[in-house]
């Protein structure tokens, strides 16, 4: 049960962004902008270390969001299942294994990212604004993770859940949807 008073109809990081709009509207302008913007690394790649992060920092309903996401926009399940087993053996680029290693030490702290950690990924072909990127999402990430954990919302188990989901993220992105999600609320039988 969450900590505060949430709606029940928005699980994870929803019923939260809901409950402060105001403080919501900067995180979901940066989140657009680092996932959705242009980029270099593609949507799914980002979506990735959204995915690495949150699973280290075992946040399932972010891990379980943003998996969903990475493999609705990868067209596949076996780069992030890969991904999430171990980034050193994943079926991604050596640049990506280099970026999503460069996440997972930004999990741990920043002070954990090494001078050889950033020259792998530079050899490997990552670009600046890359490096860049992937410090910020992981850094973002963890900050939604301990926001959805530390307030303990509700997650959801059923898979549908998630699927649907990773379709809002994909086809709407990060930006609260126009209309709410009043739309989300179950219909209680009478």
């Amino acid at each position: 049960m969450p900590y505060i008073t949430l709606e029940s109809h928005l699980p994870g990081i929803t019923g939260l962004l809901e409950y402060r709009k105001d403080s919501a509207q900067p995180i979901r302008e940066l989140t657009q902008f680092l996932l959705r913007g242009a980029s270099s690394l593609s949507e799914g790649e980002r979506e990735l270390i959204a995915s690495v992060v949150s699973s280290g920092n075992e946040c399932r309903f972010c891990t379980t969001a943003h998996t969903a996401a990475a493999n609705l926009l990868l067209g596949e399940n076996e780069t992030s299942t890969g991904v999430l087993s171990d980034i050193a053996t994943a079926p991604v680029s050596d640049k990506m294994k280099a970026l999503l290693a460069i996440a997972a030490k930004v999990r741990e702290s920043g002070k954990a990212v090494t001078d050889e950690a950033i020259d792998t990924a530079k050899a490997a072909g990552a670009t600046d604004i890359e490096i860049h990127d992937t410090v910020l999402i992981a850094g973002l990430f963890c900050l939604y993770n301990r926001y959805v954990d530390g307030l303990n919302t509700f997650t959801p188990t059923d898979p549908e859940f998630y699927t649907s989901l990773a379709g809002r993220i994909v086809h709407h992105g990060y930006t609260r949807l126009p209309e709410g999600y009043d739309h989300l609320k179950k219909t209680i039988p009478s």
